[in-house]
Order: structure tokens, then C-alpha cells, then sequence
């Protein structure tokens, strides 16, 4: 849940696959500020700093991938991409923990090599001190010692504990020695101390209390102080292990336990590493403990009289230097980390005493990049067993360099995406439409669910006779609590699109396998409609996909369950070609940016191209996505590959990167992304190179720029929404706020309501037209041919319109800013002054806030009477107090406790 290294601490936030990150050490309003980081798509089971790099952190998920992150300095963004991508593994990953003498090997849930002969699921998984041993301890009650350089079977295996819930490990400073912790059958806590040599029973055994949570052991080899964290207790007990004076074949457990009680509910523990410790003020040991609101450090000292530097406490620890690297390590290396003197203070350089250990390369460390990325040597998380398992996972991936030739970070990194930075956002509720009701939900997966242009937006409504409401999206507000008038459609609608050369023609496709062509009043629908105004026939199952052709007016493409594909003349309202091939269900069509082809995506695992006007047999095909549950297929970078989203035999979602040209060779890269029921809807916007992914019922927009080349995909930040939304589609270009450099706008489709969403891109010198996020746009409301034109075999280009609003300067042509000079600031400016003048500025200050002491008072301008007539007046006259207010019987005015004084507040 969390963990530290000496400048920055890790820890599981409150939503799932979010970390939070914060500094260690930090001034003022620095150590309340968190920065979070979004590592996975579903929860992060296990994370952990590399003990030879602060800012490289490894994260496991129940994504079933482990991710790398070079986290840069406090104060900095966070990358929005991972350095190296590992998996997806075959099971969730549980535990991870980096190798605690060789650099670039760790140890999760499945090793490389895999570790064999467990049972069941695996709790615990720990190193040895020496980085020889790895031990486990699983759900079938078993404490397992593997070597994983000898054999992927257990060395030595015992009962550790008798009940089967959480049990956790932790190697002593010895090698021969391990504590683990866990429940006996009594549902007690217990402790037990293992010898390797003598395996077969524990050496020692020590129970606490009951307690539903499990124990988590904080082992200090250094002090020898051994931290027992119970998760859900209020108890937080630690004890000394055995001492080194006794004989190794008689260590004993200490029976006493020091108590700390905790006022909140503890969710973990970390222990912070002896180099960021306070020293000089005797500081043993300390403790990061996590709660449900809050991180409480929790210090342990010595009490020393002589502000010094006391040896006997502080020996030396293990250095930040790793003693070998990967491949010597798999040869049998069992050389150990050398010590290092522990600074006096905490951030002060560590001084490295090993005598044997000669500098590599500095390019093969790894060290902060303000890039977000992270380089490492060409041996870096690797494994002489399957030296190619990780290949096509990183260069598809990440685009992670390996050549240890001094280049730069950039060139060892790949190419960054200008979107990662991406901000997306719901716009303000005045721009909702709410109070939608009875949504149809049955629509096929292979349809979007609804469909809008820069007017109207259809949505399928429950009621029978596959009615479509159409909506005005300049009129937004709370939909009347009537029936809204809507489109009958006769038969239960399975798709539907709006004509991009006529924002007023709507074509619904239904299972009678019709398709009927609407039109909408420019004012909007006002009236029920049950006449369309045409009526296509000709496919002999249901129709569940439509797509308009887009540069040629009137030609309009549907496939069937038939097995066909056919291309419509909407003026002449026959059909005019059919396409042939495919052996089962048609996932999803797509026409090329250029009108020219035509794309699907089967389920009979094959994924098709066509030339229409030249034949109905496809022009070429190739092996596509595994799984048969939904895929979808679209054209990108400029008609040269093919993106099909989809999901692999194990049903992860995944998106496969074709090249248009040759689909026979199989994608040229795949991404695996999470496990989930729908079907990702990708969604292409031509100008950015941008993809946006999400399915029906998803809370997250994933999104990706997409290269024709390696590494293919740059993650960008996604979106995420606290509901899950029934649809997700992209508005076109011109429904942009420019101003605000904002590159796409989207409406999504809630249970009630419809919503934009803004994609944004955070610029500081907004004043400026940002021309490389916003380049010429297609026109793509205008058609370039007729029907009869395309059909007889003209081809043609869409004209280009430029997005920069009038009066504004291209970013590209904008001045230089000179840099400011920054003023000196105020605690500067207030060190050169007295303690004199400090003193009269700030009474100054306040006086002036104040205003004016001289001025006269509100009441004294009031006119008052004589003294005179007062007594004469009002003699006698008593004068009541109600509540805070002083008035006497009479109306109000001059009281008896004097003249000029008016009733006032207390």
C-alpha cells in the first residue's frame, strides 16, 4: 500500500490504479503536497522503489502487467507514460519487489524464469539479504525456498502456519534465518523464526492477539528492529530479533513487545531507508504509516546526551551501487552491495567504501529525466532464459531504447507524444441535455448506441416500434417530463447515422433488414414522424452497421448478417454494388480517408480490404484478433494502417496496428490495454493522430497518438468519469473552442443525460493560435463527388479549411518573450531591514487597512437636540432593552443615555 525511498514516498490512493506521490522531506506547504499518478486500469496490487535509484519505481497491477516509472524531483510533473511495459502476465500480479543486490532484476508473481509447485495463490514473495534465495509463502499453508539461477522447483518447503489467510515474509540479516507472520487456528496472530539448515519445524513462535488483519514484517537489518504492522489494528508492535551473540542454532524470538497505539485505522506500512534518517538526533527507525486520510511518520530514537554522531548506532549500510549487473548475476554472481558511511544528514551524499567494485557506463544508470522516461543498460530487466520475451513488448509498446551508446535521453527514449499532457473535462451543466428517459440499452455492439453532427443527435429510445428521439444540441437544458416526439421506425433499430453532406437526413438500419432515410425539420422534431422519406430493401438479415462514404454525396454502406456488404445510391435509392467473402459475422466496416477502399473486420479472425468499384472479392486480407467476442476496425495515419481494436484468446482487450499494404504479414504492432466485456470504440481524429478507446458501460477514455513507425502508440492521460457512460462519439472539428486550445469535443451518453466533454491541451501562451495542434482541417460537410461521379470511377480530394481565428498569431510567428526578471522576494527583501523598520512597515500596514484614524465618525454628522427639549420631551420615559438592540417605547430616535446616541448593535 506504500512505500519509501530516501526522497519520495509511494502510496495507493482511494481510486483504482492511482498512486500518490509526494516528497519525503519537505518544507512548509511542500509535505502536503500530492501528486498523483495513474499507473494501471484496474487496481495496483504491489509497488516498490529500486534500492539503488530514489526515483525508479516499479507497480504491479491486477491488470496483470508490471510497469516502470522514472518519477522526477518533487515540485515536477509526473510522465503520463511508463518507462517499460512488462506482460500482460497470465494471472493478476500480486507481489513485486526489486532484487536487493543486482540492478535491473526484480521478482513478481510470475518469474522469470517461472517459479513452479505452488499450489495455490501466492502471498508473499521476498529476496534474500544476499539476493541468493527467494522465499514465498502461499495459500495452501506452505513456506517455500526457491533458487531461482538452479531450478524453478522449491529447494525446501514446510507448513508455515495453520491458517490459510494473509501471511507475509521477511529475511533476518543472516541469510539462514526468515520471520514470517500469519494466523493460527485460533485466528491468533503469530510470529514464527525459520532457520533454512533446520526446516522442518520453526525455531521460535510467538503469538500476539486476535485481530481479523494480517501482520506485515519490517525488518531493519542494520538495527535489528523487527516492525510488526497490523493492517486493520490499532496496534503497532516491534520487537528484537534474535542477538548475534547467541549461536546460530539457538536464536529465540525476545518476549518483549513494545506496543505503539495508533488513533486511526492503519491500510499499511513502510519503512523509511537509514540513509534519509535523522542521525544526529538518534533517530533508529522510522515508520510511514498510512491511513484511510493521512500519512503519519512515526519515529524511533535513542536517547543520547551528546549532540553527535554515534557510531555504535549507526553502522554502515548497504550502498545505493549495485554490486553486478543482470547477466552476471544469472551466471552464478553472488557478489554483495558494498557499505557505504550513513550521512549525517538526511539528502547528504552517501560515501561508497566497496574497494572492488569498478563504475560502469553513467548512461547505463539510471537518474532523474525531467522526460519522464528511464534508460538503462542493455541488460536492464532481462533473463538469459527467454532473452526475447520482452522485445516485441517494449519496441510496441514503449519504444524503450537499449543501445548503450552514449545518445541522448530523447534518442534512448523514442518520440514523446505533444498530447500527453492531455486535460479532458465535462463542460458546465448549462451545456447538458438531462432528463432523458427510456433509453434503449439492446443496441448490437457492433453500433455506437447513438449518433450526432453539429445539429441534431439521435438516440434510440426502450418503446416498441424502434422509436429514435432526435434532440437539438443548440438547445440544451432538462428535457419536458412528456413523451418526446420521435421517429417510428417500425422495427427495433440496430444502427444509425447522420449524412455528413446533409446534417438534416438521417438513414436507421432495423432488423427487418430495412434501412429507412429520414428527414428532420431544420427546427428540429416537433411532431411525430411515421412516414421516412425512403426505404432501402435488398439484405436478407438484420442490418447492423451504416457508413456514409466520405467524400461522395449519396453513397451509403451497410452490412448484414448475410455475410454481404452493400453500397447504396441514396438519390437513385437502389443498390448499386455487393461485396463478397467473408465466412461469418462482419465486426465492423470502415471506408479509407480517401474514398477509394473499404475495410472490415470479421469474425472469422481475418481482416479484409476491398476495392468496391473494382471487384466484390476482397483486394487483400490478414490474420486478425483472436477472440470472437467484438472488434472494430478504422483507418489512421493518413490511410496507411489499419487500427482494429479487439481481444486476444485470454479476452484482454487489445488494439492491433496494421499496415494498409500488407495485411498478409500479420499487425505491426499490439497493445494489450485491460480486461473488460465491451467491445473499445476507436475513435480517429485525422488532424491530431489521436485515438480515443472506450466501450459501452466504461468509466475511462484511453487515448493514444499513433505513429506509423516504432513505437506506433504514445499514451496520452486519459479520461475517466466517476459513472460509466451507455456512448461515447466525437463532434466535428468546427464544434472546437480553439481559443482555448481545446483539439476535440465529444458528447457522452449517460443513463439520463447527454454531456460534452472538452480534450484540451494545456499551452501557456494561449493568446496565440497554436497552428501545430490545429492544422488545415478537411472539410468534411461538403461533398467533393456525386454518386454517379465515384461510381463511374472518379476520385477526388476534400478541400481544407484553416481553424485560425481572425486576430490571432500563429505560435510559430510569435515574438520571442524576453525572460522576466524575477523581483527579490518579500522574506528576502524583509532580511536587509531592521528589526526596527520591520516593525513600523507592518503597524503602517495595519493602520492602513484599517483607514484613516482622524476621520470623523459616522454619528458624529448626526444633528441632535437641545438638552432642553430632551428633558422636557422625554423625562420620565424608561427605556427598553430587546435582545441586542437599545430603542425606547416610542418610535426611534435620540435615547436616555445621552444626546447623539442612536439605537445600535451590541
Amino acid at each position: 500500500q506504500i512505500k519509501s525511498s530516501s526522497t519520495l514516498i509511494a502510496f495507493n490512493s482511494d481510486r483504482p490504479g492511482m498512486l500518490g506521490i509526494m516528497a519525503l522531506e519537505g518544507q512548509g506547504e511542500d509535505k502536503r503536497r500530492v501528486a498523483y499518478l495513474g499507473c494501471h486500469s484496474d487496481l495496483v496490487t504491489d509497488l516498490d522503489f529500486s534500492p539503488f535509484d530514489d526515483f525508479l519505481l516499479g507497480t504491479g497491477s491486477a491488470d496483470r502487467t508490471v510497469k516502470l516509472w522514472r518519477l522526477p524531483g518533487p515540485g515536477q510533473a509526473l510522465p503520463s507514460v511508463p518507462g517499460v511495459v512488462l506482460g500482460p502476465e497470465a494471472l493478476p500480479v500480486e507481489v513485486l519487489q526489486f532484487h536487493p543486490t543486482t540492478d535491473g532484476v526484480f521478482g513478481f508473481l510470475e518469474f522469470r524464469p517461472r517459479l513452479e509447485a505452488h499450489g495455490d495463490l501466492v502471498q508473499s514473495v521476498v529476496w534474500s539479504r544476499d539476493g541468493a534465495l527467494v522465499g514465498t509463502a502461499c495459500k495452501d499453508k506452505q513456506l517455500r525456498i526457491f533458487d531461482p539461477r538452479a531450478k524453478p522447483e522449491a529447494s525446501q518447503s514446510t507448513k508455515a502456519h495453520e491458517n490459510s489467510r494473509d501471511s507475509r515474509l521477511a529475511w533476518t540479516g543472516m541469510q539462514e534465518h526468515l520471520v514470517s507472520t500469519g494466523l493460527n487456528q485460533m485466528r491468533e496472530q503469530e510470529v514464527k523464526l525459520w532457520d533454512t539448515r533446520f526446516f522442518s519445524s520453526a525455531l521460535a513462535s510467538l503469538t500476539l492477539d486476535t485481530s481479523p488483519g494480517s501482520l506485515m514484517p519490517l525488518l531493519d537489518p542494520d538495527s535489528g528492529l523487527l516492525v510488526l504492522a497490523g493492517k486493520v489494528t490499532h496496534l503497532f508492535p516491534f520487537c528484537h530479533p534474535p542477538s548475534s551473540s547467541l549461536p546460530d542454532c539457538l536464536p529465540v524470538l525476545s518476549l518483549t513487545v513494545t506496543q505503539c497505539v495508533l488513533e486511526s485505522v492503519l491500510r499499511g506500512a513502510a519503512l523509511v531507508p537509514r540513509r534519509a534518517l535523522a542521525v544526529m538526533s538518534c533517530e533508529v527507525l522510522r515508520v510511514l504509516q498510512l491511513s484511510d486520510i493521512a500519512i503519519i511518520p512515526i519515529s524511533h530514537h535513542v536517547p543520547r546526551k551528546a549532540v553527535e554522531f554515534h557510531e555504535d548506532l549507526f553502522p554502515d549500510t548497504a550502498g545505493c551501487v549495485p554490486a553486478s549487473d543482470p547477466h552476471t548475476w544469472w551466471a552464478g554472481s553472488n557478489q554483495q552491495v558494498g557499505p557505504c558511511l550513513i550521512p549525517p544528514a538526511p539528502g547528504s551524499p552517501s560515501v561508497w567504501l566497496g574497494p572492488d567494485f569498478m563504475p560502469r557506463d553513467p548512461l547505463a544508470d539510471l537518474g532523474p529525466s525531467p522526460q519522464g522516461g528511464f534508460s538503462s543498460s542493455p541488460s536492464s530487466l532481462t533473463s538469459p532464459s527467454t532473452p526475447s520475451s520482452l522485445g516485441p513488448s517494449l519496441s510496441s509498446s514503449s519504444g524503450i531504447g537499449t543501445s548503450p551508446s552514449q545518445r541522448s535521453l530523447q534518442s534512448l527514449l523514442g518520440p514523446s507524444s505533444k498530447f500527453r499532457h492531455t486535460q479532458g473535462s465535462v463542460l458546465h451543466r448549462d451545456s447538458h441535455i438531462t432528463n432523458l428517459k427510456g433509453l434503449s440499452l439492446t443496441t448490437p455492439g457492433e453500433s455506437d448506441g447513438f449518433c450526432a453532427n453539429q445539429l441534431h443527435v439521435a438516440v434510440p429510445l426502450l418503446s416498441s416500434g424502434g422509436q429514435v428521439a432526435v434532440l437539438e444540441l443548440r438547445k440544451p437544458g432538462r428535457l419536458p417530463d412528456t413523451a418526446l416526439p420521435t421517429l417510428q421506425n417500425g422495427a427495433a433499430v440496430t444502427d444509425l447515422a447522420w449524412d455528413p453532406f446533409d446534417p438534416h437526413r438521417l438513414a436507421v438500419a432495423g432488423e427487418d433488414a430495412r434501412i429507412r432515410l429520414w428527414r428532420v425539420p431544420p427546427g428540429g422534431l416537433e411532431n411525430m414522424l411515421t412516414t421516412p422519406e425512403a426505404v432501402l430493401t435488398g439484405h436478407t438479415e438484420k442490418i447492423y452497421s451504416l457508413r456514409f462514404h466520405p467524400l461522395a454525396a449519396d453513397i451509403l454502406a451497410s452490412s448484414s448478417y448475410d455475410l454481404t456488404i452493400r453500397i447504396w445510391d441514396l438519390q437513385a435509392r437502389t443498390e448499386r454494388l455487393r461485396l463478397q467473402g467473408h465466412q461469418d459475422q462482419i465486426f465492423g466496416l470502415t471506408w479509407s480517408p480517401d474514398g477509394q477502399q473499404l475495410a472490415t473486420v470479421c469474425k472469422d479472425g481475418r481482416v479484409r480490404v476491398y476495392e468496391p468499384r473494382s471487384g466484390p472479392e476482397p483486394l487483400q486480407e490478414g490474420p486478425g484478433p483472436e477472440g470472437g467476442r467484438g472488434a472494430r476496425i478504422v483507418w489512421v495515419c493518413d490511410g496507411r494502417c489499419l487500427l482494429v481494436s479487439g481481444f486476444d484468446s485470454q479476452s484482454e482487450r487489445q488494439l492491433l496496428l496494421y499496415m494498409a499494404d500488407a495485411l498478409a504479414g500479420g499487425p505491426s504492432a499490439v497493445l494489450g490495454l485491460d480486461v473488460a466485456p465491451s467491445t473499445l470504440l476507436p475513435i480517429y481524429d485525422p488532424d491530431t493522430s489521436l485515438v480515443l478507446l472506450t466501450g459501452k458501460g466504461d468509466t475511462r477514455v484511453f487515448l493514444y497518438e499513433l505513429l506509423s513507425e516504432a513505437p506506433f502508440f504514445l499514451e496520452c492521460n486519459s479520461f475517466t468519469s466517476p459513472d460509466p457512460h451507455k456512448g461515447f462519439i466525437l463532434l466535428p472539428k468546427t464544434e472546437c473552442d480553439v481559443r482555448e486550445v481545446e483539439f476535440a469535443r465529444c458528447l457522452r451518453l449517460r443513463q439520463t443525460s447527454l454531456e460534452p466533454v472538452a480534450f484540451r491541451l494545456p499551452r501557456v501562451r494561449k493568446e496565440f493560435f497554436q497552428d501545430d495542434v490545429f492544422p488545415d482541417t478537411a472539410v468534411s460537410w461538403e461533398p467533393v463527388l456525386s454518386a454517379e461521379a465515384w461510381l463511374g470511377g472518379t476520385n477526388g480530394q476534400p478541400r481544407l479549411l484553416s481553424l485560425q481565428p481572425p486576430g490571432m498569431i500563429p505560435v510559430s510567428q510569435a515574438p520571442r518573450e524576453a525572460p522576466a526578471r524575477r523581483a527579490p522576494s518579500s522574506a528576502q527583501y524583509l532580511e536587509e531591514k531592521s528589526d526596527q523598520q520591520k516593525k513600523e512597515e507592518l503597524l503602517n500596514a495595519m493602520v492602513a487597512k484599517l483607514g484613516n484614524r482622524e476621520d470623523p465618525l459616522p454619528q458624529d454628522s448626526f444633528e441632535g437636540v437641545d438638552e432642553d427639549e430632551w428633558v422636557s420631551e422625554w423625562q420620565g420615559r424608561p427605556c427598553q432593552f430587546l435582545g441586542s438592540h437599545i430603542h425606547s417605547n416610542a418610535d426611534w430616535a435620540l435615547g436616555p443615555c445621552g444626546p447623539g446616541l442612536f439605537p445600535a448593535y451590541l
